[in-house]
């Protein structure tokens, strides 16, 4: 159950400080947003966590994993109450390796985990697999809950892989990693490709068939322009930030985000320290400030929240844990956001992009069948 609106009020002033009052305008404002609109992270590395527990490798069912009380991880239950979320993408990340062989073996355990953390908490969170499920386990009550996979290395460069993936649950892949595969390039990688080949254009057409959204996090400028040209329905970035506020190779340039509302995307704020700032110490502010550059570049309608907890050790001062998400509304309730564009957001931008993909794939799936195609096809390896 999610806490009680006094509750979550108790919360949020002492998340704000001795500043603010039950009474001040901003919190009442941040309070309405997050209990009428679910507020959905695009990637949360929890499943990575338990699989590399040092006490208890893979076991979601061990007792310093039990999510009812307060763990080591970024993460838990009280906690995820506290931060008022709606929604949650957890990734099924699994480590890039030039040698694809193994990665699906891998990547099977990884749903795995997720799923058990998911059906161990059935009254907290709920597996959701279209914006409309998302909607109704939110009016219940609980977390919806949806997988996204981080990295292409995982499909084993096969299109039947990829559609497995899909009908398990998987409703974003990452093209890349930290490194550039067979078929397209990463920001962290060698430049081999100038972005996405034959084989990789047909992975996104493939994703745009299953209703899988393409996910851009990790890849190359080159790569997210290629991805762009052949996708027809929304992109995202489900963790990532602007290169225009720090010029880092993960980041998303201007020039990216001025495409935006042509495709539908979403770029979703990450909170890793090294991409926010160059400084010593990221902020809230720096959060913000990125966040209000999508805005500024790509629209109001572009824009939502991807914080990378559990995967990153570089967070934002003040922005530590799951428990936090209300302190960065707070800060934008001040900065002078309406309550329509808090809610865009938190949810209602990430929701549209799912609901397109689905109408898209609809569409698809009515004009053709599953692609054949193989990477030897069509890139001639």
């Amino acid at each position: 159950m999610k806490l009680s609106t006094i509750c979550l009020a108790a919360v949020l002033l002492l998340l704000a400080g001795p500043s603010f009052s039950q009474d001040d305008p901003h919190v009442a404002k941040v309070l309405r947003v997050l209990s009428n609109t679910p507020l959905i992270d695009g990637h949360n590395d929890l499943p990575w966590a338990i699989r590399e527990s040092v006490t208890s490798p893979h076991d979601v069912h061990a007792p310093e994993h039990n999510l009812r009380q307060r763990t080591a991880f970024h993460t838990d239950i009280p906690r995820l109450q506290e931060g008022m979320i709606g929604g949650q993408f957890w990734s099924v990340y699994i480590p890039y390796s030039p040698v694809n062989s193994g990665a699906a073996q891998a990547q099977l355990e990884q749903i795995d985990i997720a799923n058990q953390i998911i059906a161990r908490y059935p009254d907290v969170f709920a597996a959701a697999y279209t914006a409309s499920d998302v909607n109704r386990i939110f009016g219940e009550g609980r977390i919806a809950s949806m997988l996204g996979i981080e990295g292409g290395h995982a499909i084993e460069n096969s299109l039947g892989v990829l559609r497995a993936y899909y009908a398990m649950g998987v409703r974003y892949m990452t093209l890349t990693h930290n490194g550039t595969l067979d078929w397209a390039d990463a920001a962290n990688g060698d430049q081999v490709h100038g972005g996405l080949t034959e084989f990789g254009n047909e992975v996104v057409r493939e994703m745009n068939r299953l209703g899988m959204m393409v996910d851009l996090s990790h890849t190359s400028v080159g790569t997210m322009s290629d991805a762009l040209d052949v996708s027809v329905a929304p992109v995202i970035w489900s963790h990532a930030d602007t290169k225009a506020l720090n010029d880092v190779g993960r980041n998303v340039p201007d020039e990216i985000l001025r495409r935006l509302p042509d495709n539908g995307g979403v770029v979703m704020i990450t909170f890793v320290g090294s991409f926010l700032t160059s400084n010593d110490e990221a902020t809230i502010v720096d959060v913000a400030n990125h966040i209000e550059h999508v805005v500024e570049v790509a629209g109001i309608d572009h824009v939502g929240i991807g914080s990378d907890y559990d995967g990153t050790d570089s967070l934002p001062v003040g922005m530590e844990d799951v428990s936090t998400y209300p302190k960065l509304f707070l800060e934008l309730s001040i900065r002078g956001w309406s309550e329509n564009d808090m809610a865009k957001l938190a949810g209602e931008n990430i929701l549209r992009a799912m609901s397109e993909t689905e109408v898209v794939a609809r569409r698809l799936q009515r004009e053709r069948g599953p692609s054949m195609a193989t990477i030897e096809e069509l890139d001639g390896n």
